[in-house]
């Protein structure tokens, strides 16, 4: 999607998995996360927290709009959700994409959620119709 997103509408694209993996290799270049979390809490809060403000700062300052993938990953997380309350909160559409019924999709979600679409295919139509038209 982010490949298509670039060559076809021309926008530029952050991908916080991308970015936040990037920040974490530059952190904590040869330790795990997840263990980390264990032996030194506040290490593990500081770099958590650097991360929360990279996704923020780019979704409040520098984003159009968020396109999400929700999935059972993203149920169980936390990110997604900061991130969708996040882009609401500064009237960013968020576009997503998933096949999970929706009334088992959070109601918060739902709220922060502009269109939503089953299939990247669908949200292509869409945004092609969007960002192309006027070409």
């Amino acid at each position: 999607m982010e490949k298509w997103i670039v060559q076809e509408l021309g926008h530029s694209v952050f991908n916080p998995n991308v970015e936040s993996e990037r920040y974490l290799n530059k952190k904590l270049p040869k330790a795990s996360l997840r263990e980390l979390k264990f032996s030194d809490i506040d290490k593990f809060q500081s770099i958590v927290r650097g991360i929360v403000k990279l996704d923020s700062e780019e979704i409040a300052k520098r984003s159009d709009y968020i396109i999400c993938y929700w999935d059972r990953s993203a149920q169980r997380g936390a990110g997604t959700k900061g991130e969708l309350t996040i882009a609401r909160f500064f009237n960013k559409p968020v576009y997503m994409v998933s096949n999970i019924q929706r009334t088992n999709i959070p109601g918060w979600i739902l709220g922060c959620t502009s269109e939503m679409f089953e299939s990247f295919a669908e949200l292509k139509n869409f945004l092609r119709k969007r960002f192309l038209s006027n070409s």
